[in-house]
């Protein structure tokens, strides 16, 4: 997996994806696909959350605080930014 996610921009390109489709669950599935493709042991140390915290917290069908993806993005090396929806 981790050859799709080479660097910090094709993390970011396939998390704007994620977040166009406006789905928390695909979004917590998303950040912890990535998180494992990047190790998640070292995620987690980043994040200062246990490894099984992490692992709850991005689980598909859980619902993370915003606090928990906030630290994952900085760990992963990317931001998340709000933009005029248009339409």
């Amino acid at each position: 997996m981790a050859k799709y996610f080479p660097d910090d921009e094709a993390i970011a390109q396939y998390l704007t994806l994620v977040l166009e489709e406006n789905d928390p669950a695909e979004l917590a599935h998303a950040l912890g696909t990535i998180a494992r493709a990047g190790g998640l042991t070292d995620i987690a140390k980043a994040t200062g959350l246990t490894r099984e915290a992490l692992y709850k917290a991005l689980r598909p069908d859980s619902q993370p605080r915003i606090d928990t993806i906030a630290l994952v993005c900085t760990a992963l090396g990317v931001k998340l930014v709000a933009q005029v929806a248009h339409g």
